[in-house]
């Protein structure tokens, strides 16, 4: 059994199929984990089978959840896989509160230490779990701590040099910043598999865990689980909770599809038209022209993304985004751009020309392909917008009320529903600036840029462009402005 255990130290699936006695016992009506749980526990494996994750690097998982889902079970399975897969592990689990740290977390895994086959190599206690050999009882442990922000010792002493280090945070929407601050400083050790997952209800729209699926998202592993598409959940409380209070509320937003709060009463574009948006089937006329998009990173976190409207369809084609950290050469960019054109032919090609995407466009250009350049800051061609970011927005919220449909993109979703607006001393809409977003605890919203920057010109409909007069070019080769098409 030890032989065998050992040897799921990169496969977490592997060893909760093992170690526990499915569709025996107290387990005779289950024969796993499920879905959502085993596509978890697939990819943590995977990356760490991968070597995406090395030892100098942390893994940090993110779980975002309705209630019900199975969270604790989980949180359970990964404790016990960690403490039997790798000799030494050191670990602390947390929770919003003492009574839910006791009642729900530890409980949970008191009761899966206990079916575990292997329950015998470790001692279970009110506060602790660890190693029955006493050679190793106080290097191999996880222990529950209940937090304090004027006591966070027992975080910023989590170190193990070269073994493995977990910590777990559950319900971690309600878990001080302070307590994240000193816990990230915690996990420095060199040569270490540090292992880091958070779960919760996502109760707050401020804090570190919103950040996690915000600003800091290109540093965590995010799943987001909606209690109605999980076996087992109480689907007729989920039916009467949806009835009473509305599928897009926050109540059912937070308790059952796992997302966020609405960002605030300034928000410029309502998350009720976000998600009608995504429900609606993808439509188009047959005169509608492909347009595709490039919004650009600056660098650091942002990440550039292509995206692709046809009509009143957003949806069909699926966005590509690239981290900005893989195309500081802008060549590679171009080259990528290139291979969309040609793939997908569309109709027109608008990129953000700001800064570093001067460059890409011109040489998309020298590459034979044309392609319009939008500026974020320039004028608009609207009075009652102070800038052009202003006006491809507001152009895009009318297109969400004309019947436009999204594809379910939880990170699309966060951009168009977190940017807030004002007004300027001449009453022109002023949208906010991504340096307060960023500020907010949001990402850069590069996928909801890309989105609205389809809006930035008017393309003539197919049946009336047609193609100039002896000189036989595509469509996609000319410029929407030109008055000389016929």
């Amino acid at each position: 059994m030890a032989y065998d255990i050992a040897g799921y130290a990169k496969n977490p699936l592997g060893f909760v199929k093992y170690a526990f006695p499915w569709g025996d016992g107290e387990l005779v009506d289950s024969s796993g984990p499920r879905e959502w749980q085993e596509a978890f526990l697939v990819n943590l494996g995977a990356r760490l089978r991968d070597g995406e994750i090395n030892a100098f690097q942390a893994i940090q998982e993110a779980i975002s959840s309705g209630h019900g889902i199975g969270k604790s079970a989980l949180v359970a399975w990964l404790i016990l896989w960690a403490l039997s897969t790798f000799e030494d592990t050191r670990g602390v689990v947390t929770a919003n509160t003492e009574n839910q740290l006791k009642t729900k977390t530890w409980a949970e895994l008191a009761k899966w230490h206990r079916l575990a086959l292997h329950s015998r190599w470790f001692t279970f206690t009110a506060t602790s779990i660890y190693s029955a050999d006493q050679v190793h009882e106080k290097t191999w442990r996880i222990d529950m701590v209940a937090w304090s922000e004027n006591k966070t010792e027992a975080f910023a002493g989590l170190h193990n040099k070269g073994k493995r280090v977990i910590l777990i945070f559950d319900e971690a929407s309600a878990i001080p910043d302070k307590i994240w601050e000193v816990s990230e400083g915690a996990l420095t050790d060199e040569r270490t598999e540090l292992l880091w997952f958070v779960f919760g209800n996502p109760t707050r729209n401020t804090g570190r865990f919103k950040e996690c699926f915000g600003r800091l998202r290109h540093r965590w592993g995010n799943m987001q689980v909606d209690s109605r598409k999980v076996d087992g959940t109480n689907k007729t409380q989920i039916a009467q909770w949806i009835e009473d209070y509305g599928e897009d509320s926050d109540f059912v937003r937070v308790r059952v599809r796992g997302l966020f709060p609405r960002a605030s009463s300034l928000q410029f574009i309502d998350s009720d038209i976000v998600a009608q948006a995504i429900k609606r089937p993808a439509i188009s006329n047959i005169g509608d022209p492909l347009i595709m998009t490039l919004d650009i990173a600056r660098g650091g976190d942002d990440n550039c993304v292509f995206r692709f409207r046809r009509g009143l369809d957003g949806k069909s084609i699926p966005e590509v985004r690239i981290p900005g950290s893989e195309v500081r050469d802008s060549m590679r960019l171009v080259s990528k751009a290139v291979e969309l054109v040609m793939l997908h032919k569309p109709d027109y090609f608008f990129y953000d020309d700001t800064g570093v995407g001067g460059p890409v466009g011109d040489r998309i250009r020298q590459l034979g392909f044309s392609v319009f350049g939008v500026q974020f800051g320039a004028s608009s061609p609207d009075p009652r917008c102070a800038n052009m970011r202003a006006y491809i927005y507001s152009k895009g919220k009318e297109w969400l009320f004309a019947g436009g449909a999204l594809e379910e993109n939880p990170i699309l979703e966060t951009d168009l529903t977190s940017v807030e607006y004002s007004h300027n001393a001449k009453d022109q809409l002023l949208l906010e600036k991504k340096e307060s977003m960023k500020a907010r605890g949001l990402a850069s919203p590069d996928s909801g840029d890309a989105w609205a920057m389809s809006f930035a010109y008017p393309v003539a409909p197919l049946a009336n462009v047609g193609v100039r007069k002896g000189e036989g070019k595509t469509l996609h080769e000319f410029d929407p402005f030109d008055d000389s098409r016929q």
